[in-house]
């Protein structure tokens, strides 16, 4: 029971708490490494987006990979991709190398995340994914709230290139652990791979997330945002046909024909819009609104991730007692409600008030995140989790460089009105309407029946001994 509930997602976790942390950690080093390598910190974060376009280019061909070649092996293959990316990083010198690098560590995170999951969800019996999801989702709600402190502590008083050397040891560890305790996975017998679908998914996913990282970048015309943007939408829609005619299409699109695989991927979709824009509102917030230093901002910022891991400890027994239907609406309701009381927050606020609510954010995310990754396959059979991997993996991808999108326009649009540099205004508007997006998911979730996942939660079911030791064994 301790393997399944409690040791194979930690495993898992070494990964995705790398691959997450090293994602937001590097944004406050962005001036330290721009010095270095001669350029400026706008056009560095064509490095950032080159990391995203990476992921949105390989993440559609990660549940072919683990047919192909065994989930375990990927995985592992994939942690050391992701290596040999840090280290690549840590020696670039020039703009060009380090996006290059930065680009080769994105594939590596595109195999860890989908594929770790993939390894989670086939080992772990239905009535005990809430628990094991419980463990995995601690990783991408820690990672974005612990690496701006991390990358200023290690800016100042080392330097930067050790954010990317300390992956080496940790994907080491990583790669040793799933070796020693991950269970065996043959390679499946696989078609072909749909190679004009990962052309167009390639294109369709990697021109929407560049399109919408750098429409409001100085270094690039907005145009030129907006044209990537048409790009990938066209080649979206082409993919659709594709798709519909395809024999073994690369995303098996006929999943949402699922009304708890549509309503998991689609509300947890306009939920993530809210949550990928509040690490980037909230530093800035608390920086250039309330006169911060960054790590001061990310010391704040921290209390989410102590409430995002102690809400492991019920998740499993309230989704038991109230269902999946019922605890995402009030979950998600809820948790937009946390992000619209930030835009509340000025600078006479008491500081034990803000980490409060800043708790209890991070509490209710964690759970909201746990319920739906685990509903996207309450209702997959086996054969079909390595297609409904990708696809939940794409979405959740997007929808984040959707919501820092969204927030970097609202910011846009706001200053060009009052025609002045940013101010705490800005940033509360900015709040009120991400959390609105985030509230919509709500709606999503009450087209589900009230039974919806009670194989996964156990909701409405009599108890069986293995599902009480699962939910006992969840809070410890």
């Amino acid at each position: 029971m301790f393997a399944n509930v409690q040791t194979l997602p930690l495993i898992l976790a070494t990964a995705l708490f790398m691959e997450n942390m090293d994602s937001t950690v590097i944004a406050t080093s962005l001036p330290a490494i721009a010095i270095d390598i001669h350029t400026s910190p706008i056009a560095l974060k064509l490095a950032l987006t080159a990391y995203l376009v990476s992921l949105a280019i390989f993440i559609p061909i990660s549940g072919w990979m683990a047919d192909r070649f065994g989930a375990k092996t990927v995985f592992r293959a994939a942690i050391g991709v992701f290596i040999a990316g840090s280290v690549a990083c840590a020696f670039s010198n020039s703009l060009p190398a380090f996006v290059v690098s930065r680009f080769l560590q994105g594939i590596g995170g595109a195999m860890m995340t989908p594929v770790g999951r993939l390894v989670l969800v086939r080992a772990t019996p239905k009535s005990e994914l809430v628990a094991a999801m419980s463990w995995l989702t601690v990783p991408a709600l820690v990672g974005p709230l612990v690496g701006p402190p991390i990358g200023g502590f290690i800016t100042t008083y080392l330097t930067w290139h050790w954010i990317f050397l300390i992956n080496v040891p940790i994907g080491l560890l990583g790669i040793w652990l799933a070796t020693r305790y991950l269970p065996e996975t043959a390679p499946a017998e696989t078609p072909p791979l749909d190679f004009p679908g990962f052309v167009l998914s390639g294109l369709a996913a990697s021109g929407v997330v560049f399109g919408l990282s750098v429409v409001s970048l100085p270094a690039l015309p907005p145009m030129a945002g907006f044209i990537t943007v048409a790009v990938g939408l066209i080649s979206g829609v082409l993919y659709l046909i594709h798709a519909h005619r395809a024999k073994n299409p690369l995303l098996a699109l006929e999943l949402f024909r699922n009304q708890v695989f549509r309503s998991s991927v689609l509300g947890g979709s306009l939920f993530r819009i809210g949550i990928g824009a509040v690490p980037f509102l909230l530093p800035l917030m608390f920086q250039i609104g309330f006169g911060l230093t960054p790590f001061q901002s990310g010391m704040i910022t921290f209390v989410s991730a102590i409430g995002a891991i102690g809400m492991k400890f019920v998740t499993a027994l309230l989704f038991r007692l109230a269902g999946f239907r019922r605890v995402l609406i009030w979950g998600s309701l809820v948790a937009a409600a946390s992000i619209a009381i930030y835009g509340l927050f000025t600078p006479d606020t008491p500081y034990m008030l803000m980490l409060a609510i800043l708790l209890v954010g991070g509490f209710i995310r964690s759970m909201f995140f746990t319920g739906v990754n685990a509903l996207s396959y309450a209702e997959i059979t086996p054969a079909d989790t390595s297609k409904a991997t990708p696809i939940t993996a794409v979405f959740q991808q997007l929808s984040i460089a959707l919501g820092v999108a969204l927030a970097g326009g609202i910011l846009e649009v706001s200053t060009s009105i009052h025609g002045g540099p940013l101010t705490l205004s800005d940033f509360h508007i900015a709040f009120f309407i991400v959390a609105a997006v985030s509230a919509a998911a709500s709606i999503t979730f009450m087209r589900l029946a009230p039974e919806a996942g009670s194989a996964v939660s156990g909701h409405g079911r009599l108890a069986t001994p293995k599902t009480l030791e699962t939910v006992s064994t969840a809070g410890k």
